[in-house]
């Protein structure tokens, strides 16, 4: 890599942040296009985010990734937003741009979308219910992008029924709030599922819910990438569900952060999927 007096600068930030995957998928896609250009992460303590991303105003980094912890405040620090960062309540994309001013955007939600697109061919949100299981930050993402994509009804199951009815109230008519006691209920006519909880990790057990209550055609999806199949995808095929993974998504999240930084499509010749597995050893 070669760098120079107008090489573009984009990057990560977030705490912990050695375990990123997007320096490998953002730097193999910027070597295979030519570009001057880097990616890098950045690891700042708690409670510094709102003074770094004001000293990058003006432009000098193109723009930042936000990853755990630091996603709402993402949204607060920016000038404006978008309608996706807004109906997420948070962001995972700081555009700097050259006046000074902060854009805020989520590209979670087109990743998600993405990930169904490719893995689920055929699947449309807005032919029947989504359920999402979880009620913190990426199933309020998931939410809101299944809304904007004209599913007819969201279901928020989760075991705390107040913070699932917060979502609803803050996304509006089409989202609804179950217990984790209702999932059964919720299940019924589903066309998607989507666990946005941190069960399926591989220290983090499976998440007890009724698997078989959902239609035969209902696809289903676990955000969590590490291990590829988790215990919930795997309960899913057992049952003949089709499925999607969450690395799918973490490179349709990627996708459009490449083109708000770099202003181009990342180079379609890298296969990034392989590559991420082979980093993260899956």
């Amino acid at each position: 890599m070669s760098l120079s007096g107008k090489t573009r600068v984009a990057g990560v930030v977030g705490q912990p942040i050695a375990h990123s995957m997007s320096p490998v998928l953002h730097n193999a896609w910027i070597a295979a296009a030519g570009l001057d250009a880097v990616y890098v992460p950045f690891g700042i303590a708690e409670g510094r985010f709102a003074a770094f991303v004001q000293g990058l105003r003006g432009g000098s980094v193109a723009g930042l990734n936000v990853t755990l912890p630091f996603k709402g405040e993402a949204l607060a620090a920016a000038d404006e937003a978008t309608s996706r960062a807004a109906g997420a309540g948070a962001a995972n994309v700081l555009v700097f741009r050259p006046d000074g001013s902060i854009l805020a955007d989520n590209t979670d939600g087109l990743g998600l979308l993405a990930a169904f697109a490719e893995q689920a061919p055929g699947f449309d949100p807005k032919t029947g219910p989504v359920v999402i299981l979880g009620a913190g930050g990426g199933a309020r993402g998931a939410a809101a992008a299944f809304v904007e994509a004209g599913c007819p009804e969201v279901r928020i199951v989760n075991r705390t029924l107040a913070k699932a009815e917060e979502i609803a109230t803050a996304l509006g008519g089409t989202v609804r709030a179950y217990g984790l006691d209702q999932a059964a209920a919720a299940f019924e006519g589903a066309n998607g599922l989507v666990n946005a909880t941190s069960a399926g990790l591989a220290n983090g057990g499976a998440i007890d819910v009724p698997l078989a209550a959902t239609p035969e055609a209902c696809v289903v999806m676990d955000m969590v990438y590490k291990p590829l199949t988790t215990p919930f995808l795997a309960g899913a095929q057992g049952l003949g569900r089709r499925t999607v993974d969450g690395l799918a998504m973490l490179i349709g999240q990627a996708i459009p952060s490449f083109e708000a930084f770099y202003g181009q499509t990342p180079p379609a010749s890298v296969d990034v999927r392989t590559l991420a597995i082979q980093t993260l050893g899956l």
